[in-house]
Parts: structure tokens; C-alpha cells; sequence
């Protein structure tokens, strides 16, 4: 069985840890050993989160600098932070939609451009994709579905030990009913781009 260590980092409402919690229980019901945890959270809207999965048997949820086999980023500038996390040659996930911390809005502090930051990532690794994750989230019926884009193109790249069927069950599992339709079409938006980029 194969080893999979994924770092996930964005802002509070973003779906970070709705993800997290997705892939963790989709490797539990495929009869994957799974550790899961959030390293480092606030609990408001806005705040950064930080949270891992762990597939295949390792023990502590914990994932230190140079050992991310892939980084789900949520936000683009938490991506460029959480670069020290990924391993040579890891997998990079990111949505473009920036949501700027309370003191770059405020003018107080200043954020590098998009395209700055883009250039910083891709300067980490050339395994990088970038997805327009509230647009894909948009089209699917509601943009806070965009978080399941991430997932849906992490399966299509064959990074995940099972297949999207496992990932459209667990949706079905842990979504009411009125979310499943809309959460299962963003995972098949992900895909869809992420294969269009290949």
C-alpha cells in the first residue's frame, strides 16, 4: 500500500478543514489506515488554517518541513507560506483566489501581486497546478463548493490510492442531501480542469 502525507492551508471558511475531514474518511472507508489533524487553526473566519492527512500507516498526524508528498493550498499566499512543508519533487495544488489577511485590506501590511506569487511557487516545484476554485465552485451551484475542486484534480492527477467513486460516495455519506449534488459536480469540475492543464 502506498504512503501519502497531505498538507492542506488556506483561511477560516474556505472549506480546509470540510476537505480534510473528506479525505480522511474516504481513505478510512476504503480500508486505508488514515491519521488526521489540524496543526495550527483559528476558529473565525479569516484566521489561517493548517491540517494534514496521513495515508498508509504512519502514526502521528504530524507532517514537518520537506516531507509533504502534496500541498492542497486554498489560498494562494498560504501556499507560498506553507512551501517549507512540501518535499523534492511534491505536488502542488493551488486555488487563485485570493482572500487577503485584515492587514492588507486594511493597507497596513502588503501582499505579493498574484503573479508574484505564482512565479515564488512554481520556483518550488514544476509538479504545480493552479485551479479558479470559486469559478469551478460557481458553475457547480454554490462558490463554497470550490474547496472540492482541489480534491476532485488531486484524484485525476493519480495521486490518491482510490478512485473518485470512493470521494462521490463519502460526499453522499457526509453531506445532507440538498449539498451532495453540488459538491459531487465540483469534484468532477477539478478534475475536468486539471486535465485540460495536462
Amino acid at each position: 500500500m502506498s504512503r501519502l502525507r497531505v498538507f492542506f492551508t488556506g483561511v477560516g471558511g474556505q472549506g480546509t478543514v470540510t476537505a480534510t475531514r473528506l479525505l480522511a474518511q474516504s481513505a478510512l472507508d476504503e480500508g486505508i489506515p488514515v491519521v488526521a489533524g489540524e496543526v495550527h487553526g483559528m476558529a473565525q473566519r479569516g484566521g489561517i488554517v493548517e491540517s494534514t492527512v496521513l495515508m498508509g500507516g504512519y502514526v502521528s498526524p504530524r507532517i514537518c518541513r520537506g516531507e509533504a508528498d502534496v500541498l492542497l493550498g486554498f489560498e494562494p499566499m498560504e501556499t507560498l507560506r506553507a512551501l517549507p512543508y512540501l518535499a523534492m519533487r511534491g505536488l502542488i495544488l493551488c486555488s487563485t483566489d485570493p482572500l487577503p489577511p485584515l492587514g492588507v485590506c486594511c493597507g497596513r501590511e502588503q501582499s505579493p501581486g498574484a503573479e508574484d506569487i505564482r512565479r515564488l511557487i512554481r520556483q518550488c516545484t514544476q509538479n504545480v497546478y493552479f485551479l479558479a476554485c470559486r469559478e469551478l465552485g460557481a458553475q457547480a451551484g454554490a462558490e463554497q463548493a470550490g474547496n472540492l475542486a482541489l480534491l476532485g484534480a488531486l484524484q485525476a492527477l493519480g495521486r490518491l490510492p482510490f478512485g473518485l467513486d470512493r470521494l462521490e460516495k463519502t460526499v453522499a455519506k457526509l453531506f445532507s442531501p440538498k449539498l451532495v449534488d453540488v459538491n459531487l459536480k465540483a469534484l468532477s469540475l477539478g478534475a475536468e480542469a486539471v486535465a485540460q492543464e495536462q
